[in-house]
This record gives C-alpha cells, sequence and structure tokens, in this order.
C-alpha cells in the first residue's frame, strides 16, 4: 500500500507575506524556491480567497530568476511560449516540454551515477551505453518503439 504525502501548506496574507504553516514562521520566496529543491511537497493558498495560488507563487519564483544575470530562457524561447499560448495547441506543447524536462532530469542523474562508477569501468562502454540510453529514450518520447539490434544474436 502506497503512503500518500501530504503537502505542506503556506498561506499567503494580503500583505504579501507567507506563512509557513508546519513551522509556523513567515518565509520568504528564496525559503519556497529550497522546498522545490528538496523536493518537499507544498501548496500555497491565499489566505483571504483560500484559492490555491501555488502556480503563481512558482512562476514568480522563476521571474525572478531569469532576471538574474544568467537567465534560462532566451528571449527566442519565451517568444515561441507565448506563440504557443496563441497557436491553441499547448496541451501537446507543454506536455512535450514535461517529457523533455523528465528526460533531461533522468539523464543528469544517470550521468552522476556513472560518473561516481567511470572509475571502475572502460569510459567508452560508459559513452555507448550512455549514447545507447539516449536513443532509446528519444525514441519513447517521440512514441517509437525501442530499436532492435539483431546482429549480436546468432
Amino acid at each position: 500500500m502506497s503512503e500518500e504525502v501530504e503537502s505542506r501548506i503556506i498561506k499567503k496574507y494580503p500583505n504579501r507575506r507567507l506563512y509557513d504553516t508546519e513551522e509556523s514562521k513567515y518565509i520568504t520566496l528564496q525559503q519556497i524556491r529550497d522546498l522545490v529543491l528538496a523536493e518537499i511537497p507544498f501548496i500555497v493558498i491565499d489566505q483571504k480567497s483560500e484559492e490555491d495560488i501555488t502556480r503563481s507563487i512558482l512562476l514568480q519564483i522563476i521571474f525572478e530568476q531569469e532576471s538574474e544575470t544568467n537567465p534560462l530562457f532566451s528571449n527566442d524561447n519565451l517568444e515561441r511560449f507565448i506563440r504557443f499560448y496563441n497557436a491553441g495547441t499547448h496541451m501537446g506543447f507543454s506536455d512535450f516540454i514535461g517529457q523533455g524536462m523528465n528526460f533531461f532530469q533522468q539523464q543528469q542523474r544517470e550521468f552522476g551515477k556513472a560518473m561516481e562508477g567511470m572509475t571502475r569501468s572502460n569510459p567508452m562502454t560508459f559513452w555507448t551505453d550512455m549514447t545507447q540510453k539516449n536513443i532509446d529514450a528519444w525514441r519513447q518520447m517521440m512514441g517509437l518503439g525501442p530499436e532492435k539490434d539483431d546482429s549480436n544474436k546468432s
């Protein structure tokens, strides 16, 4: 039986302050960002309307990070995002972005694990395996089945 994790409740008050109900203290956007990085589930509720405003808080954090000196998104990418909202196909685009981010996150984890074990194995085997995993993941993301390699079978 899987145990469901309860989300931490953060309340946003009319004075624009954020209150962590679990820690019983006011917190900053940076501390909410830290919750995201620590993969701690949370939800932000507007204290007055009781509306879930988590998305707007997350967008505010992204906006602040994008305003820094090394933004993640180029102007060209941001313009494309805006066009997809107008195109009526943003659900497919959203799914594609989500799959791409999952793929990238998985690759980062695998790369980290592989780098730890690289000193114990042949580097060419590592890169060959990593390339094949990337090809398989890309084919799966594009809706294609895994490529069959019959050349090694007797």
